[in-house]
């Protein structure tokens, strides 16, 4: 989907994934998070498209909502990449933060690895960042508690789908891990897929 604004520009994209497992189904519940940042009060449209594996422009559907857009406040977050300059030997478990800035929320766990899922911009490709983690990957839950520092995150099945080597692993955990730790309430953080602990990410 795609947020725009009175002037028909981009604001934001986001791709919708499957929440249910079960996908196979005849109807399915989907969830995306987009952020955007808008510089006033002004209208838009929320444009939804629909993935067309042929590339049949009659197959092509799309659905417009309109929406009202508010003046942005904004707040600055990092997301944490392997580098390959930073690191030419690409230590796995090594990586480097670049800063993002999104509208304001108390959810900065959530925002964080919203950005962080998005992957490195075309500027960031070019200075050696990139990514390890699979496109479509949804969190699911995020729990923070206050005493033990521990944040529990639980994503869905697309964060194992294919993943292979102990290296791309190790930087998958590095990549979350390092990207919430950013903030000083989380000390520990436990990943889980589909509320699955044990088993997971394995090379």
């Amino acid at each position: 989907m795609q947020l725009l604004d009175k002037n028909n520009s981009v604001l934001g994209t986001a791709i919708l994934g499957v929440v249910d497992e079960n996908w196979m189904k005849q109807f399915n519940n989907f969830r995306g998070e987009l952020s955007f940042i808008s510089s006033k009060d002004q209208n838009g449209t929320l444009v939804f498209k629909n993935e067309n594996a042929s590339g049949e422009p009659a197959r092509d559907k799309t659905f417009s909502l309109p929406v009202i857009l508010k003046k942005t406040e904004t707040m600055k977050i990092k997301a944490y990449f392997n580098n390959s300059k930073m690191d030419p030997e690409v230590s796995c478990n090594k990586v480097f933060p670049v800063e993002r800035e999104i509208p304001k929320t108390e959810s900065t766990g959530s925002a964080s690895l919203a950005e962080l899922f998005k992957g490195p911009t075309e500027v960031e490709k070019n200075a050696g960042f990139f990514t390890s983690i699979n496109e479509g990957v949804i969190l699911k839950s995020l729990t923070i508690g206050m005493e033990s520092g521990t944040a529990r995150a639980d994503f869905n099945g697309q964060l194992e789908n294919a993943v292979g080597g102990s290296c791309r692993v190790s930087a998958i955990r590095a990549q979350i891990t390092e990207t919430l730790k950013q903030f000083p309430t989380v000390k520990n953080v436990i990943i889980s897929i589909n509320g699955r602990t044990e088993d997971i990410l394995q090379p």
